[in-house]
């Protein structure tokens, strides 16, 4: 996503009310973004879908929701305390720091070869290879919990939810009763702090996370690896994106993490400025890691499987989201299109989502100078229009669904066809009588 290309998803998301820079009066942060009105309706959509496909919609994961903040232990025995930590460097002319990894990646891919920090150009400055050696930082954020602000107080923000769900696996199996393959997910936020935020609500410090650890016996696990890898590439593209802006990434075995055996990440074109794909999701292979240092340093079996009279550590795959897939869903359906009233000359930008994301379940249009006072809300969210004409080109620049009928009587009969945002037309429909799901004698919407 070019430069411009993201100060229009970023002005028009401000101006549509799905985000709202964090602290904006205060100078803003690029680490933190705050979902407006639409915006938290649109995660929460992306949250009920991902939720509804990789877990209630299936009879073998369960769910969980475990806390923020874990005990130290559980972060010294998972390795993030000494592993989870990114090369940091530093130009040493303008003390911007960055992340060397990213520095190079960016690099052969503007290049199309390798090179070293020697050859990277500082972006704040415009100095050459002028970088100090690279050194390890790491990403976890630290707070204090209780009175007394000592060593023994210093917990840590969580960096992943998989971590909850590894200390929580024997509870979940015993009391759901089941038994591999089977998995559990959850949703939630994670903290990381990175050394460069950015690119919009792409990388920031506080995000939330989409993660289903599914734990699978040994020697089935490379199939359930690709099973799932084909089963998240197809989530999406139900969900809309253009399946030419998607890619799979075979992360290099050098550059695999410590706890896993295969990484694969499902890329989206975003067209960011030095790097033009993207991890939307990682699917990864952690082998029987986990629950095998969980249980050495905790001293609790969490693998007490035996089959005959052989006992067995379940191997974990690892489908993990983030809400980043909100940047995707803001910046592809945008769409310009040709103002049709005569006064209003020149091009709009529309925004088309796939009717389960939408917002908003309708808009619904109101006559002119008909007051709303007294008028009870719908059953089901609605976004009412005074002005019909300008409101509902509002609406579709919000991707709103068209006036009409309850979504659950438009899908069973049939009544409405969806709109085509592109020539900026709606179809004519009746609303909802208010306070009610049922269709009313309402006022005929001109598209």
């Amino acid at each position: 996503m070019a430069a411009d290309r993201v100060d229009a998803v970023v002005n028009l998301s401000k101006r549509r009310g799905f985000v709202f820079q964090s602290s904006e009066i205060y100078g803003g942060s690029r680490s933190a973004w705050d979902y407006g009105p639409l915006g938290v309706e649109l995660k929460e959509n992306i949250k009920k879908q991902w939720w509804q496909r990789v877990v209630r919609g299936r009879e073998d994961v369960v769910g969980l929701d475990s806390a923020v903040i874990l005990a130290p232990q559980v972060w010294k025995a998972s390795g993030h305390l000494e592993a989870f930590s990114d090369p940091l460097t530093e130009c040493r002319k303008c003390h911007r720091r960055y992340r060397a990894d990213q520095l190079l990646e960016e690099y052969e891919e503007r290049k199309g070869r390798p090179g070293t920090l020697e050859d990277v150009v500082c972006v704040n400055c415009g100095t050459r290879g002028d970088f100090t050696e690279p050194r390890d930082f790491n990403g976890m954020l630290r707070t204090m919990v209780g009175p007394v602000q000592d060593a023994g107080a210093e917990h840590f923000l969580r960096p992943e939810t998989a971590q909850g769900i590894f200390v929580n696996y024997l509870n979940v199996m015993n009391a759901a009763r089941r038994k591999p393959p089977f998995g559990i997910g959850q949703t939630g936020k994670s903290f990381r702090n990175e050394i460069t935020p950015g690119n919009f609500i792409f990388r920031t410090r506080e995000f939330e996370q989409m993660e289903m650890e599914f734990f699978v016996q040994p020697g089935t696990d490379e199939e359930w690896h690709e099973y799932w890898l084909q089963n998240r590439w197809d989530w999406y593209v139900d969900l809309g994106i253009d399946p030419g802006n998607l890619r799979y990434f075979e992360h290099p075995q050098e550059a695999l993490s410590h706890y896993s055996k295969r990484t694969v990440d499902i890329e989206y074109r975003f067209q960011f400025a030095g790097s033009e794909w993207a991890e939307l999701e990682g699917i990864a292979n952690r082998t029987d890691f986990d629950l095998k240092t969980h249980s050495e340093h905790s001293g609790t079996d969490l693998a007490p499987i035996r089959e005959t009279s052989t006992r067995w550590v379940p191997y974990v795959i690892e489908p993990a989201g983030l809400t980043r897939y909100c940047s995707p869903s803001c910046s592809t359906p945008m769409t310009s299109t040709q103002r049709l009233h005569q006064r209003r000359r020149g091009t709009r930008t529309v925004m088309r989502f796939d009717p389960r994301l939408a917002v908003k379940s309708r808009a619904a249009g109101e006559p002119a100078r008909r007051p709303l006072a007294g008028r009870p809300r719908p059953r089901r969210g609605t976004a009412y229009s005074v002005e019909r004409g300008l409101r509902r080109r509002r609406a579709d620049r919000s991707s709103l669904p068209p006036p009409g009928r309850d979504r659950y009587a438009v899908l069973c009969h049939r009544r409405l066809r969806h709109p085509r945002r592109q020539c900026g037309h709606r179809p004519r429909a009746r609303h909802d009588a208010p306070g009610t799901g049922e269709p009313g004698r309402g006022h005929e919407l001109a598209g």
